[in-house]
């Protein structure tokens, strides 16, 4: 178990941030209908396990807070501070090491806080939205499992454990898009974009082995084990940062295909042409896709990894850097093609 003290109650137990919406996902799917609609004088208390989805956001949003707020005091008497580790061993062999744990620094902070807030806003939203529908709560179910998945990616540790945040938003994303599957072009978008993703997802699955492996053998050529895993997102930081020049060809191979990820991710040229179709679902869906989570995580990853596409497409040597193309490109043609759009909802997909 790899540890790093933490300097506050609740950086130490922020795994507790995804934990609380993980629960309410078992809890609403498993009791959800047995809870009735609640009157109280003129007040309506909805029933479906709609508060509990709304209740387990509200919770993570004050850990999350509580989070930032120690974060913001430690550093402001430290100034640089290196990451908050935590890592519990499930699984080893021939020297892998693959674990769950947290990995807190300024990125994760904020991502965490800007998470659980928005989150807390679409489930109040769909409270009144989504009333009388046939699926309530089915629906909130899955979209406190989204922000869950969210929470998890931003907290991982390693890649294992951020791969597994990235498919359950891919997953929850599939069930949400289509949440009106009965009308056959809702059913096209949820599958639309659910294969556009996952081939995106192949780069990260790909890069995630490319690196993870080349990283472990670096750490065990310099004695390192005791430190990182091959898998851990610090140990992939620090072997793309080392500048060994008998992994240059390995680490551009390895950020070429997680940014492949990102684009699909992040609804990025050539893998852009779900995000319009995915406004088929129910309105809070679409701000949760299009605010700070489903599309966001692309660019999170870039954030997280980014000393591997540093190094890997040479961003300080080149004048050509394959981030800013795509994204230029992005930025044109979704331009282009929100002006000829009749819905509003599309304008804004194009937007994002």
């Amino acid at each position: 178990m790899a540890v790093t003290s933490a300097p506050g109650w609740f950086l130490e137990h922020a795994y507790v941030i995804p934990l609380i919406p993980a629960i309410a996902y078992v809890v609403i799917i498993g009791f959800g209908k047995r809870i009735p609609d609640t009157r109280i004088g003129r007040f309506t208390i909805p029933g479906g396990g709609s508060l509990v989805g709304v209740a387990s956001m509200v919770g993570s949003l004050v850990f999350a807070a509580g989070a930032a707020i120690q974060w913001m005091q430690y550093s402001n008497d430290h100034g640089y501070t290196a990451p908050i580790r935590q890592s519990w061993v499930w699984w080893q062999s021939g020297g892998i090491e693959i674990g769950l744990g947290q990995q807190i620094d300024g990125l994760a902070v904020m991502a965490l806080l800007l998470v659980a807030f928005i989150s807390t806003l679409v489930q109040i939203y769909s409270l009144e939205y989504l009333k009388g529908d046939r699926r309530y709560t089915h629906f909130f179910a899955s979209l406190t499992l989204f922000s869950a998945g969210m929470l998890v990616m931003v907290l991982a540790e390693n890649m294992v454990q951020l791969i597994l945040g990235w498919e359950l938003m891919g997953l929850c994303s599939f069930m949400l898009i289509g949440h009106w599957w009965e009308d056959q072009a809702n059913s096209r978008a949820s599958l639309k974009a659910f294969f556009t993703v996952r081939t995106g997802d192949i780069g990260l699955l790909v890069g995630t082995a490319i690196v993870g492996l080349s990283a472990q053998k670096w750490i065990n050529a310099n004695g390192l084990q005791d430190q990182y895993s091959g898998f851990s997102i610090e140990g992939i930081c620090r072997w793309a940062l080392a500048g060994d020049s008998h992994y240059k060809s390995v680490l551009t191979w390895g950020a070429i295909a997680l940014f492949i990820a990102c684009i699909g991710k992040s609804g990025q040229f050539p893998l852009h042409t779900w995000l319009p179709d995915a406004m088929a679902g129910p309105t809070p869906v679409s701000s949760l896709l299009h605010s700070s989570t489903m599309v966001v995580a692309g660019v999170f990853l870039v954030a997280r990894l980014y000393p591997v596409f540093f190094e890997g497409l040479k961003i300080l040597d080149t004048n050509v850097n394959l981030i800013a193309v795509i994204g230029g490109i992005t930025i044109i043609a979704a331009a282009l093609l929100a002006f000829v759009q009749t819905d509003i909802k599309k304008g804004l997909a194009y937007s994002t």
